[in-house]
């Protein structure tokens, strides 16, 4: 699996079905700080956020609640989680990565243990 760097892309939501993916803006925070600074301090989440690695999130300081998916190295779905303001999640076993998403979406976008997604990074 590839190392992604900070920036902007797409996330690919593939359907059960085998359909076409859903295509979902994407900011990438790969760095130290990136991680560190998520989504404190926003109103909203434009798409959603890739926190890469990480095993675990809190929301101590965010305005906001939020969906989290636990992601493993395949970027398989493990657990998803909608966390107010304020909370720590549990680490997951085999978390190796954290999709962060405004309250809800992941729902509407079919985002759910077992489903598979995909990253493209923005072309520099």
């Amino acid at each position: 699996m590839a190392r992604w760097r900070d920036g902007h892309g797409s996330l690919l939501i593939h359907p059960d079905d085998g359909g076409a993916p859903l295509t979902v803006p994407l900011e990438i925070a790969a760095s130290y700080r990136a991680r560190t600074r998520g989504l404190l301090g926003r109103d909203a989440v434009e798409g959603a956020m890739l926190l890469s690695p990480a095993g675990s999130v809190h929301t101590f300081g965010m305005r906001i609640p939020v969906d989290v998916a636990y992601l493993d190295r395949r970027l398989t779905v493990i657990a998803v989680r909608t966390m107010p303001p304020g909370r720590l999640g549990l680490p997951r076993l085999r978390s190796r990565h954290v999709l962060e998403a405004s309250a809800g979406a992941m729902a509407g976008w079919g985002l759910r243990a077992g489903v598979r997604v995909g990253v493209e990074p923005a072309a520099h």
